[in-house]
């Protein structure tokens, strides 16, 4: 039996060794490939903002200082005029404006945002971003070119992981973007699997917005960006994958936090795609060549922890020359071990806490309280 175990786990670590740098090489694709650079289309920024989180005054700076050459704007919303949020971004120039929206419109309290966003945006193209996202100067003009194809409708982004704070617990939740998340997206989509719609950007045409029931529709939904990208693609239209990468400012108080914050996503994921989450499983090849080493006699354990631990350095490494980070492999067995513990918490249906509240998710993936 013990033998079985491990000659399981052996197929299932090396499986995952092959997977994670075919996850790496496609996210090599994705970074070299060329964001279009026009033409410039006129665009809203819309962001819902909550509290004055580490880097957030850079983090609308960078936003609003894009070379676009069409008029644009940056509309913040926040729901409460005490908000530590709203001096900072009514400290910024034209075109930044801030509203106070305190109409809570449903239990995601983002969409809520967006929805007051959406009617008071003033141009034909919407371009929601979340507030811990830092982009580039050419960040605007590259996700909404592709919208001038009236077949397209949605363009979105995958994301980088960057600690905002430089804190230990922030950094350890940055590596679980960049060393899993990311190139395992970038495969998905690679693959035409994945078929994502990310919050770090997403660009879409009003009328399109409208057509598919605008952003209220989403107010009760847990995968809200989720499900406006499937809306779009119902609709007829097709969604682009930018290959720029903006950064996700990550700002973790400790690992109550932390864990909370990846088990949301974890749980997001499962109910998006059960079989495919199971399938996430793969993506963990270091703990599962434990779990053989254990259980098979040396020469084999050795050749199996070796194997899948040089596969998961080289697919960690060609992530980081990716991205261009520096390497930081000595985090390597601690993330690796801590994302499989997610992953193992993420198959029980339990609660997801969003900030402060707790919530229920019911099997069509709306929110209760």
């Amino acid at each position: 039996m013990l033998l079985m175990l491990g000659v399981l786990a052996a197929g299932l670590a090396l499986a995952g060794a092959v997977q994670g740098l075919l996850a790496a090489r496609a996210l090599g694709r994705l970074v070299a490939a060329r964001p279009p650079i026009g033409p410039a289309l006129p665009a809203s920024i819309i962001k819902p903002l909550h509290g004055a989180e580490p880097g957030l005054a850079e983090n609308l700076a960078a936003s609003l200082a894009q070379e676009h050459r069409a008029p644009f704007e940056m509309v913040m919303a926040v729901a409460n005029p005490a908000d530590a949020a709203l001096p900072l971004g009514g400290a910024l120039p034209e075109p930044a404006r801030v509203i106070v929206a305190p109409e809570v419109l449903g239990p995601n309290r983002k969409v809520s945002q967006l929805v007051h966003l959406e009617n008071v945006a003033l141009y034909p193209v919407l371009v929601a971003a979340d507030a811990d996202m830092r982009v580039t100067p050419d960040w605007l003009t590259a996700v909404t070119a592709p919208l001038a194809d009236p077949e397209v409708g949605l363009v979105t982004c995958l994301y980088t992981g960057v600690a905002a704070d430089g804190g230990f617990w922030s950094r350890l939740s940055a590596l679980s973007i960049d060393w899993h998340f990311l190139p395992n997206a970038a495969l998905g989509e690679s693959l035409g699997r994945a078929n994502g719609c990310y919050g770090a950007t997403i660009a879409v045409r009003r009328e399109v917005l409208e057509e598919v029931g605008g952003f209220s529709r989403f107010l009760e939904l847990l995968a809200d960006d989720h499900a406006l990208g499937a809306a779009v693609r119902r609709a007829g239209y097709r969604t682009v994958l930018s290959p720029m990468l903006p950064r996700h400012m990550m700002s973790e108080p400790g690992p109550l936090a932390m864990w909370r914050h990846e088990l949301r996503w974890a749980r997001t994921i499962r109910l998006l795609n059960p079989a495919g989450y199971w399938g996430l499983g793969l993506t963990h090849p270091l703990p599962w060549a434990m779990v053989a080493a254990a259980c098979l006699p040396g020469l084999w354990a050795a050749g199996v922890l070796g194997a899948a631990m040089g596969a998961r350095l080289g697919a960690v490494a060609q992530v980081e020359r990716a991205i261009g980070q520096k390497p930081r492999l000595a985090w390597l067995p601690l993330r690796d071990g801590l994302s499989f513990a997610v992953w193992l918490a993420g198959l029980w249906p339990g609660r997801v806490f969003w900030g402060r509240e707790r919530f229920r998710v019911t099997r069509d993936g709306r929110l209760a309280r």
